[in-house]
């Protein structure tokens, strides 16, 4: 193969992808670096389009690489890159936004009328390939002690680190976490680093209720077999300042409302891979005088969750249950497509 081109994983299909020798992406911009990749992790919102095509409006048009979990080496940089070097060790920051629009010059870039975000459909392919081009912003070092699997998980683990900051002050409080896949562990790290007082986790797998508990979790609950509100209400009467909805299903959204104390607040982070709307409790939400926030991934959190995993106070290595090779990606996805085996992270290691 030569040196213009590379291998990608690719949808091609539903349910189905295909090894493909396309172009080597070239540096467009001054900024912009080439990074050879090395771990990228599996997360559910590509399995959404490995299975279902789309995620509401974005839509998948074959052939399309998915993968937004990265990290590797710099290869390559641009004329007027300064941030990093050419054999630095980065974790990607996969949402890249254009730094000019009103959310961006207010602080928002998370939410930028022009982002682009890496394996969404229509705004950039992702990073299930051997080389990645990214502008140098989206690229930070790792310490020598960290591992690229640590890296690649950095980009789940500031979402959640982003929405226990989103939710305020931590510290002290009681909290539920619905649904305990990456992301819920995520939040649960977060909030256990940020001072949080108990944490109640809920998940229909038993596999990850146990990790959830491993991790950090001091009590873990299964709605199909445990009432958890009356099982969380026994031991909380007043009811619990914060819940994170993690799951993206409409009974858990209902299970939130009925946890949370008056005057508290519930962050809806879980991506529905079906729903159009949430119903909502009107009456009971009017009553208690509820907070509802979204979560939309995260904002300048990505360095802060880095550090956090250096100081050794997130330890997130028990997440990644299943590791592959870069040509077993499809077995990858399969895998956690279907909940099998106990998986919560899958990670593909790329390989010289």
């Amino acid at each position: 193969m030569s040196n213009s081109m590379m291998q990608a994983m690719q949808l091609t299909g539903r349910n189905r992808m295909t090894m493909r020798t396309i172009p080597r992406p070239e540096l467009f911009n001054d900024n912009d670096v080439m990074i050879k990749m090395t771990a990228v992790g599996v997360c559910g919102s590509d399995v959404h389009y490995y299975s279902n095509g789309r995620i509401g409006s974005q839509i998948v048009k074959y052939p399309f690489t998915v993968g937004h979990e990265g990290a590797g080496v710099i290869v390559r940089t641009g004329n007027a890159v300064t941030a990093v070097k050419v054999g630095d060790r980065v974790a990607i920051d996969p949402a890249m936004p254009c730094g000019v629009c009103d959310q961006c010059r207010c602080g928002r870039p998370h939410t930028c009328r022009k982002l682009t975000f890496l394996g969404c459909p229509d705004q950039a392919e992702g990073c299930l390939a051997e080389y990645l081009v990214m502008p140098q912003e989206c690229c930070f070092k790792l310490t020598d002690g960290m591992s690229f699997e640590r890296g690649a998980l950095s980009e789940p683990l500031s979402i959640g680190l982003y929405a226990v900051k989103s939710a305020g002050d931590v510290r002290g409080k009681n909290i539920a976490i619905l649904g305990s896949g990456p992301i819920g562990l995520s939040v649960m790290l977060a909030a256990r680093a940020r001072g949080a007082n108990r944490i109640y986790m809920t998940d229909k797998l038993s596999q990850r209720l146990t990790l959830a508990h491993q991790g950090g979790a001091d009590w873990i609950g299964n709605p199909d077999t445990v009432n958890i509100v009356k099982a969380i209400a026994e031991d909380e009467p007043l009811l619990l300042d914060v819940v994170f909805e993690c799951c993206g299903e409409q009974d858990a959204v209902f299970q939130a409302v009925e946890l949370l104390q008056p005057g508290g607040k519930l962050l809806l982070i879980g991506i529905p891979p079906t729903l159009d709307n949430w119903l909502m409790p009107v009456d009971t939400l009017r009553h208690k005088e509820l907070t509802i926030q979204n979560v939309r991934r995260q904002n300048h959190c990505v360095q802060e969750t880095l550090d956090l995993m250096d100081s050794g106070k997130i330890n997130p290595d028990f997440m990644i249950t299943h590791h592959f090779n870069f040509t077993e990606t499809q077995a990858a996805f399969e895998l956690v497509a279907n909940y099998r085996d106990g998986v919560v992270k899958a990670m593909i290691h790329f390989s010289d």
